[in-house]
């Protein structure tokens, strides 16, 4: 007898190339808007109607290809890439889709919009994926911040990054599409088996021995690896730029570490996030006061997220 898995939430990426057939001009924006979303409503017939769904797209894609441990993760920086996260129902864990826009009529946030999105007063919540689009619009920074700062916890961990602009995103209380407005998306994570961490690659981090040592700090924070997903939001600046013609360099060192861990994202216009394993002993920093640094440049953004363990 067959059994199957119906999923609840979708998280899919793509490269602009992917989704437009071409690279982008200013003179084919328009025809690739339509691409997109056409794109985007064939994609969606094949899933459950009452399914949650977020599709990116990005300049460039990090994937693992079926997701399966005995595949190497692999960075795709060129070229028509994508792939699909499908999350179906898991005792004990909530994930829900968000999105903010920003509105052109007034520069404060409401924040009680925070509490509907379940980002607010939810004792469970422990990460969230933010990803920003539009970001070349006046105003887009600031909102940015207006988004990350509320949100900027100990207890939570943020990580994602900028992409080009999103093509779904479905839900029972929210299908808006952005337009040419900025805002920002995402996805969150809800439930106390959930267990996560992140370290945060600088500009310094710029060969095999400094990424490794990277991995190895985050390889310290003990989180069980099985029903484990790992995430890799990363600048376009990086790749094999940073690395001095060197392919695969980021995504080859976190598989040396996390061999069974599948891993996937994207390069991005910026980066979100920070370092939470940063002694020397490699150890968990302890909780404290201090703000992190969320928001970033030219740097990589590696987080693991546990979905708790399987029956």
């Amino acid at each position: 007898q067959k059994v199957h898995v119906l999923p609840q939430t979708v998280l899919y990426i793509a490269d602009a190339e992917t989704f437009s057939g071409h690279e982008e001009c200013h003179e084919q924006k328009k025809a690739r808007k339509r691409n997109s979303k056409e794109t985007a409503i064939a994609l969606e017939k094949l899933l459950p109607k009452r399914c949650q769904v977020l599709g990116l797209v990005t300049p460039g894609i990090v994937v693992t290809p079926m997701g399966s441990s005995s595949n190497q993760p692999q960075e795709i920086e060129e070229g028509e890439a994508g792939f699909a996260l499908l999350f179906p129902k898991i005792d004990g864990v909530k994930i829900h889709t968000f999105h903010f826009s920003k509105d052109l009529k007034n520069r404060v946030f409401d924040e009680s919009k925070f509490a509907e999105a379940g980002l607010k007063n939810n004792p469970d919540l422990r990460v969230v994926l933010l990803f920003g689009y539009n970001s070349w619009k006046s105003g887009a920074t600031r909102f940015l911040h207006q988004i990350v700062n509320p949100l900027n916890e100990k207890s939570i961990i943020l990580a994602g990054g900028q992409v080009e602009s999103f093509t779904s995103l479905t839900s029972e209380n929210n299908n808006a599409q952005p337009g040419d407005a900025c805002g920002v998306v995402g996805l969150a994570f809800s439930g106390p088996q959930i267990q996560s961490a992140t370290v945060l690659l600088d500009q310094d981090v710029a060969d095999e021995r400094t990424a490794e040592a990277a991995m190895q700090r985050l390889k310290a924070a003990n989180i069980p690896e099985r029903n484990t997903i790992g995430f890799m939001f990363a600048c376009v600046g990086r790749g094999y730029r940073h690395y001095k013609t060197k392919r695969n360099m980021e995504a080859d060192a976190f598989r040396k570490f996390f061999p069974n861990v599948p891993l996937f994202g994207f390069f991005g216009h910026g980066e979100i996030g920070c370092d939470r394993i940063v002694t020397g002993n490699f150890v968990l920093r302890e909780c404290n006061d201090i703000k992190d640094d969320l928001l970033h440049g030219y740097t990589t953004v590696m987080t693991l997220i546990h979905l708790g363990s399987t029956k």
